[in-house]
Order: C-alpha cells, then sequence, then structure tokens
C-alpha cells in the first residue's frame, strides 16, 4: 500500500469530488471536516493516514463508533454520524484504488457514460431488451455495468480493448464491503456482460472467463421475520383519519397480508382490482407472471376507504399516487415504500431487533412464516407469495424452529 499523508489524501478526495461534480456546499462540507482530521492529526503529530486513526477521530470528537452507527436500531437516528464516516471512507478509497466508489445509485444514475464505452454498452442494453428481461432487472444489470465502466474510465482504460483482467480485478476490490451475495450478481451481471461483447467482436478476448466462479447461496441467511405484536401495533398506530394515512394503511395492507413485492404495490393499477368478482389481478413486475389473489374483505375496505376519501384526483392509472405536487405515482426505482415503513414503526414507537430488516420485504418474509407455521403447504405459499417454483419459498422450512424441533430424535431412543 502507497504511504501517503492526510493532508495528500484529503486535497485529491477534495479535487475528485470536483471533477465527479458535486454540490458545492457537498464540497464545503467535506472540506471542512478534513481541516478538523488535519488539527487533531497535528495535534498528536500523525502525519499518515490509516483507518486507527480516522478511528480514533471519529470517537474522540464526535463520539461515533464506525462499527456500531449501522446497527444502532434502538437509538434516535443520527444523520449526522454518516457525514464524517464517508468523509473517512474517502480517504481508504483513495489511498487503496485512487477513486471513489460510488455507492448510492441516485449519484451513479447522474454520471454521463464515458464515450468510448458508449456503443458497447448500448448494445448491452438491445441485448437486455432481447432477453426479455424485466425493467426492474435491466435497472439493475445496466447500473452494476455502468459502475465498472466508470471505474475503467477513472483508472485510464481507453477503450473496451484495453479492459484487462487485471483492471477487473482492481474493480471488484473496491466492491470489497458488500454483501457477498450483493458481489455474487455483480459477478454474475458483469459475467453476461463481457461474454456478450465477446460474441459481438468488442473485444477480442472472452474476459468472462476471467471473472471467479461464486454461487450465492439463498440459504446461507435465513429470512428474518417480525413478531407479530410488533406488526399489529404498527398497522394499529397508523392515524386513519387523513389522506397519507388511508394511503400507507392500504399499502401496508397489501404487503402484511399478501406478501406483494414492493414494485407490485407501486404498480397496481385500478384496472387490477376485479370487485365485481372479489379478486385482484396483476403480472407481476418481478417473474411477468400473472398473479390472481382473492380480495380479502379486510384488504378491500382498506382500499375503498383510500379511493373514495384520500386519493387526489388524478387521471394516473395506478391506485397509489404521492400526496404532494405534483401528483404522480411512485417512481419504479423509488425506495418510498420502505420510507413509509420507516415512519410508521418509528411514530408506533416499536422498537425491532437490529436483526430484522426494515424494508417492506421483511413483511413479505414474515406472512410466509404465518403461513408456514398454520399449516400451510408450501405450494400454497409459493402461489401466494408469486414464486416461480417452491424451491424459492423452501427457505422458510429453515425458520420454523419449533417444527424442526418436533423432528430431533432422541439419541437414547437410538
Amino acid at each position: 500500500m502507497e504511504r501517503a499523508t492526510i493532508r495528500e489524501l484529503s486535497e485529491a478526495v477534495i479535487g475528485e469530488l470536483e471533477r465527479l461534480g458535486y454540490a458545492p456546499g457537498t464540497i464545503k462540507s467535506y472540506q471542512k471536516l478534513y481541516k478538523k482530521l488535519l488539527r487533531y492529526a497535528d495535534e498528536r503529530q500523525i502525519h499518515y493516514h490509516s483507518l486507527d486513526v480516522c478511528h480514533r477521530w471519529l470517537n474522540d470528537s464526535f463520539g461515533i463508533d464506525p462499527t456500531l452507527v449501522v446497527r444502532r436500531g434502538e437509538d434516535a437516528y443520527k444523520k449526522g454520524s454518516y457525514l464524517p464516516i464517508r468523509v473517512c471512507q474517502c480517504l481508504t478509497e483513495w489511498q487503496l484504488h485512487r477513486c471513489i466508489a460510488l455507492k448510492k445509485q441516485g449519484k451513479l444514475a447522474a454520471r454521463r457514460l464515458p464515450l468510448q464505452f458508449k456503443e458497447a454498452y448500448n448494445s448491452y442494453v438491445a441485448f437486455c431488451c432481447e432477453a426479455g428481461y424485466s425493467e426492474r432487472g435491466t435497472y439493475t444489470r445496466l447500473n452494476r455495468i455502468k459502475r465498472m465502466l466508470l471505474f475503467f474510465d477513472q483508472h485510464g482504460v481507453s477503450s473496451m480493448q484495453s479492459i484487462t483482467a487485471g483492471r477487473i480485478s482492481e474493480f471488484f476490490r473496491t466492491q470489497i464491503e458488500l454483501d457477498s451475495r450483493t458481489v455474487a450478481t455483480m459477478l454474475t451481471a458483469c459475467r453476461v456482460f463481457f461474454r456478450h461483447l465477446y460474441r459481438k467482436e468488442f473485444t477480442q478476448e472472452d474476459l468472462s472467463e476471467k471473472l471467479p466462479e461464486v454461487k450465492a447461496n439463498r440459504k446461507f441467511r435465513l429470512p428474518r421475520t417480525w413478531k407479530q405484536a410488533d406488526l399489529l401495533s404498527v398497522l394499529n398506530s397508523i392515524d386513519r383519519g387523513n389522506p397519507v394515512g388511508k394511503r400507507d394503511y392500504a399499502i401496508m395492507m397489501l404487503v402484511t397480508r399478501y406478501g406483494l413485492r414492493s414494485a407490485d404495490v407501486k404498480t397496481l393499477k385500478l384496472s387490477d382490482l376485479r370487485w365485481s368478482d372479489n379478486m385482484i389481478e396483476l403480472v407481476q413486475s418481478k417473474t411477468r407472471n400473472p398473479l390472481r389473489l382473492p380480495l380479502l374483505r379486510d384488504v378491500g375496505w382498506a382500499i375503498i376507504d383510500y379511493l373514495k376519501n384520500g386519493r387526489p384526483h388524478s387521471e394516473h392509472p395506478e391506485v397509489f399516487l404521492t400526496c404532494t405536487v405534483p401528483i404522480r405515482p411512485f417512481g419504479s426505482h423509488s425506495c418510498a415504500l420502505n420510507s413509509i415503513l420507516a415512519k410508521r414503526v418509528q411514530q408506533a414507537g416499536v422498537r425491532i431487533s437490529s436483526e430484522i430488516p426494515k424494508g417492506m420485504h421483511s413483511l413479505r418474509h414474515t406472512l410466509a412464516s404465518v403461513m408456514l407455521a398454520n399449516d400451510v403447504e408450501l405450494p400454497v405459499i409459493s402461489s401466494v407469495l408469486g414464486h416461480v417454483t417452491s424451491e424459492a419459498t423452501s427457505v422458510y422450512l429453515h425458520t420454523d424452529i419449533a417444527r424442526l424441533r418436533e423432528c430431533a430424535l432422541d439419541p437414547e431412543e437410538v
């Protein structure tokens, strides 16, 4: 690792932020924090950057333990803790990789694709469309590819032909802090991308063969589920006396009672509600398969209450709309539903274990586990959740600890 001073690294990071087009206010915030870090280091006669120095500075100056910030689910959300941590991460990233790895999709989407990669990238976009990938799946694949191509551009790669196995390896080292399954899916997306480039003669070598084989094990991490009492507390705490409360309650009822994916809730159309048949019929955004569900009484009345007394007047066909102008459907790639759940959990005063994810998808896991505990067969659970096969649902067998204990053998009997 190249030895560099804190001052040299901070100046390099600020220069890179300016080159990437970060807002002046953001850059000023980074500069202010780097001045504090330099003052702290000078007082202790420290000149060279290290993780230990950053951790001590964060703890002594802000009371931040960077290893615990993410896990403090029961504490008040401290937004101010993240920027000091991020400025330290940038120093480390620049020292290791001479770049600032982009983590947020919004910042990534705003970046222009380097011209030297545009033709090949557009060819891959056309391939995704021809292959019939879903909109969400294509969006995710292209973001992963774009992040990699931006990294290559930062490191002076002038064409597709100039990409080497070494450069690919350098890129994946910058993503090492991500979840192992995320890295595995990134490798899969890149493998398909490089294979396409080779077939279309954008590269003379099939670089897909240079990528390691990593299999993402769905059973590596068991689904974490909510306690029923906590979930009921959140639902019962929603004030349905106003339009926002009516909308949020109806959304959460759809997810908790049917286990619908967030993308399907956001794209649910008025025409999907078959009132005369008491059914909900939709085409799932992930699998493209049709899904037909009975319209449960409590869900139906929640939706009716929202449509009659909460939904803004609009020509949009989607059921759920924003409550602020301009009135519009939720963005297909937004995290609006996760934000709704987080807001409602906070208002309910419910303390959720740090091990349980706080997104809407965790409610889907909870429904599956409850159905399993009530002796609902796996094929039925699969059909409700919209799984293509029961294999995807079988992971929930591992969450029914009580049932597994009943199957345990007594060593004395054996």
